[in-house]
């Protein structure tokens, strides 16, 4: 599909879920690159603070909106990436964030089969479940409890992926859809329930860190950085190319060696104390990135060491 530009030669972009985490890095890089943006959000998860520093910016503007209702603009291209991502913030009003996934992806595909433009859904590691299978490729179904208390993110963000496709198949939209794996980074919700934030907030405040099971559970850190390229890369991708397509980074660690980086880096004198598990939470996760090697030629640079010290500094900003 060629690329669309206004008047004034540029391309014109919807941002949905723009003030949160990973939309605000999004619309950076989209500006740092000519785009004019549209940021749409409700503020239920995102904060302005992240596009503070856009203020007076001529190509960005900001609604307040809920995509559970039909949104009638104007643009070249949507990214969709409205919805709550942390258990914490998902379970609050579990049925708000099935509707914001379901009834979201319904209005910005119905927006985007209007316009005819290409679309992208952030969906998540979250539709593998508790995978039996590791590490996970795209291919992989998941195991997923559908009446737990995390179904109403995982189920919801499982059926944004299939009306994606039926939309694709039914309509020939062009759609782009990426699995996130765990992402950490600068401006990431200080209260968000989200394990890197929380083990450096419990240590800059010399408090226990909180680990629940034994923590030899796993997780794949992604920088932001390197997550957006992933997206920017998949967005520009051939049409013929949907995905999904997953985005995160193949090093594994657990979350005791996360806990102990993050008080090496902090100079924390905290103590790790234990609690029991919760329910269905995932005791691996690991993406298999061949595909997104194959056809982006992406894979992270940042390596989690890294990524750390400039999270952490930038939760000392907030102190």
């Amino acid at each position: 599909m060629p690329q669309s530009r206004n008047a004034y030669g540029r391309k014109r972009v919807l941002v949905t879920g723009g003030a949160g985490f990973l939309g605000s890095h999004l619309i950076d890089r989209l500006l740092a690159r000519g785009d004019e943006v549209l940021c749409v959000d409700n503020l239920f998860t995102g904060d302005k603070r992240n596009l503070d520093h856009l203020a007076g910016e001529p190509r960005f503007e900001f609604m307040r909106h809920d995509v559970c209702f039909p949104l009638y603009v104007e643009v070249d291209e949507i990214w969709n990436l409205a919805c709550p991502a942390s258990p914490v913030h998902y379970q609050h009003d579990p049925v708000q964030t099935t509707k914001t996934s379901v009834h979201g992806a319904i209005n910005m595909l119905g927006l985007a089969k209007r316009l005819n433009c290409r679309i992208f859904q952030a969906s998540t590691s979250e539709v593998y479940g508790d995978p039996a299978v590791h590490p996970q490729t795209e291919g992989y179904w998941g195991n997923v409890n559908p009446i737990g208390i995390r179904s109403c993110y995982d189920e919801g963000k499982r059926c944004a992926e299939t009306l994606f496709f039926d939309y694709h198949r039914q309509h020939g939209l062009d759609i782009k859809v990426a699995r996130i794996f765990n992402t950490y980074g600068p401006r990431m919700h200080p209260s968000d329930g989200r394990v890197v934030s929380n083990f450096i907030i419990q240590a800059l405040r010399g408090e226990d860190i909180t680990i629940y099971g034994e923590g030899e559970q796993t997780r794949s850190f992604c920088y932001v950085d390197d997550l957006v390229s992933g997206f920017l890369a998949l967005m520009d991708s051939e049409p013929g190319f949907p995905g999904p397509v997953n985005l995160g980074t193949p090093r594994e660690f657990t979350i005791r060696q996360l806990a102990e980086m993050v008080i090496k880096q902090t100079g924390s004198k905290s103590k790790l104390v234990f609690q029991p598990l919760p329910q269905d939470d995932p005791l691996q996760r690991k993406p298999d990135i061949s595909l997104a090697r194959e056809k982006l030629g992406w894979e992270p640079q940042v390596r989690l060491e890294d990524g750390l010290a400039k999270t952490i500094n930038y939760f000392r900003g907030l102190a």
